[in-house]
């Protein structure tokens, strides 16, 4: 995901600092984990963080130049951030919406789905000469019928196509220039023979980075769709449960260590595909879901490391998908703990004292919606998320009536 934020003028001074597994509390006495005792918390900084949000759709800083690869997802952070916070219609100029659109659409594939940038190019001469027959075509399919152009040098990235459709939707783009049966057929040619799917067609890319994460975005692309024709959803059950691990998390593939990421991806694309966790299996998920929340209120990734505000998301809203936040876990000193972690310029970084991102700041609003704190002022009531498709209701609705391959 996005890269650690690098130290810069803009951190926190000392005396405002609060490092992350320490108290997020001022006299440093801090609270326990659903002890009881009141948090007071401070105001959202609702205002701020719009305005970092604008300023990186704008420009970002020399220290994201690492990044950059991923812009298309850079974009989607910041948008989505303006739309959890209500921002979308009044901070968007009619004239940065169609810039924004304009730019996305240029970045859709001749081969369907869409690519990170107009830099994102493949030496085609390695790639090819390591091809693979094409996929067979999945029962029922007709979307599979022509493979995807293997002489594309600016292929769709999976990712990068979930982040350009949400993009779009918040936006309120009508999506009449969707190459839909290209979207099906590069959807398609991501699957490997095991189930799990890879960022590239492996029809022209056979050696593509794989994992869950490209595997939920090929689920929320045909719920989008409300087509699923194109995956063998069987296979792609099977995937997830070869990567479950003893303690009952997900690994990025099967034989790994069980992420917070990695699990959230497992399990809102097990509910997308309609074969939640059940019984015993879900029981002991959301017991390693429950027991990442650290002292601190954040939430770690990892059995062992310290609270970080990307993980609160990825933990909270698989337990929500579960049907198991509420009564599990503390929202207020949750809410405590992103409190400390917002910068003094505006957005949230991944913990106390570290700069803001687009990331960790679209990802810490998003989980305040889901778990908002019980004793918050009317800053800390957010726009409705889905907890499944990560954005919010409205954009979800409005992207499901409109990317449907039928409509």
């Amino acid at each position: 995901m996005a890269a650690d934020s690098a130290p810069g003028p803009f951190d926190f001074p000392p005396d405002a600092t609060v490092r992350a597994g320490s108290s997020s509390q001022p006299d440093g006495k801090g609270r326990g984990i659903g002890d009881g005792n009141a948090i007071s918390l401070p105001p959202l900084a609702l205002k701020r963080h719009v305005a970092q949000s604008n300023r990186c759709l704008a420009g970002l800083p020399d220290r994201f130049l690492d990044i950059d690869a991923s812009r298309m997802a850079l974009g989607f952070y910041c948008l989505s951030s303006l739309d959890v916070l209500g921002a979308r219609e009044t901070r968007i100029s009619n004239v940065d919406r169609e810039a924004w659109i304009d730019w996305i659409w240029e970045q859709q594939a001749p081969g369907g789905g869409f690519r990170p940038g107009p830099f994102a190019t493949i030496d085609q001469g390695r790639s090819s000469k390591a091809s693979r027959s094409e996929l067979p075509p999945r029962d029922g399919s007709t979307s599979t019928s022509e493979p995807v152009p293997e002489d594309d040098t600016a292929p769709g990235h999976l990712i990068m196509t979930y982040c350009a459709l949400l993009s779009l939707a918040v936006l309120r783009a009508e999506f009449t220039e969707l190459n839909r049966a290209g979207l099906k057929r590069f959807v398609s040619a991501c699957q490997g023979p095991d189930g799990g799917f890879s960022t590239l067609a492996l029809t022209a890319y056979p050696y593509a980075d794989a994992d869950l994460r490209m595997l939920y975005c090929a689920c929320v692309i045909c719920n989008l769709l409300d087509d699923w024709t194109c995956i063998d959803t069987s296979a792609a059950v099977g995937f997830v449960r070869k990567c479950r691990t003893y303690e009952g998390g997900y690994a990025q593939g099967p034989g790994g260590e069980a992420l917070g990421g990695t699990s959230y991806c497992a399990i809102a694309a097990l509910d997308l595909l309609g074969k939640p966790p059940s019984g015993k299996e879900r029981g002991q998920t959301v017991r390693w879901l429950m027991q990442m929340q650290q002292p601190d209120g954040g939430f770690s990734g990892r059995i062992g490391k310290i609270s970080d505000a990307c993980y609160c998301f990825w933990q909270v809203a698989a337990l929500e998908i579960l049907g198991a936040r509420e009564g599990t876990l503390d929202a207020d000193l949750l809410a405590s703990y992103l409190a400390s972690c917002q910068h003094v310029y505006g957005g949230i970084g991944k913990a106390p004292g570290e700069m803001a991102d687009p990331y960790h700041t679209y990802l810490s609003l998003a989980v305040l919606s889901i778990a908002p704190p019980s004793n918050g002022d009317a800053s800390w009531k957010l726009a409705p998320v889905d907890p499944r498709i990560n954005g919010t209701a409205e954009t979800v609705a409005w992207a499901q009536s409109r990317i449907p391959i039928h409509r």
